[in-house]
């Protein structure tokens, strides 16, 4: 998983990558801590043409607040570059999953 480090960064990923996963948390947020391996761990090998990618809310406040991030953790999900799934604060990964794969079995046909 790619640590962003600016808006630039975002941007070129998004409109280069047909699939791409942003992970929006922060250093102290536990949560997001948690899930941040496990997202990689469990999407790498099922979906191996999504990019994925972290955004640290506590440094970079402003991306956050650009893509309307007040709470962590967030997911969201670009598919040529549109927002296709938002997941905020409680969610399931199996559930993500599950969308996840529906999108890409759509964009398939």
């Amino acid at each position: 998983m790619i640590q962003i480090e600016n808006q630039a960064q975002l941007d070129r990923l998004k409109q280069e990558q047909n699939a791409l996963l942003v992970l929006f948390g922060g250093e102290n947020c536990g949560v997001c801590q948690t899930i941040k391996p496990q997202i990689v761990a469990k999407y790498s090998e099922k979906f191996p043409n999504l990019k994925m990618v972290y955004i640290d809310c506590e440094v970079l406040q402003e991306v956050c607040a650009q893509y309307g991030v007040f709470s962590l953790p967030v997911v969201q999900v670009f598919f040529m570059g549109q927002k296709f799934i938002e997941e905020v604060r409680g969610f399931s990964l199996l559930a993500l999953e599950q969308k996840i794969e529906q999108v890409f079995t759509k964009m398939n046909r």
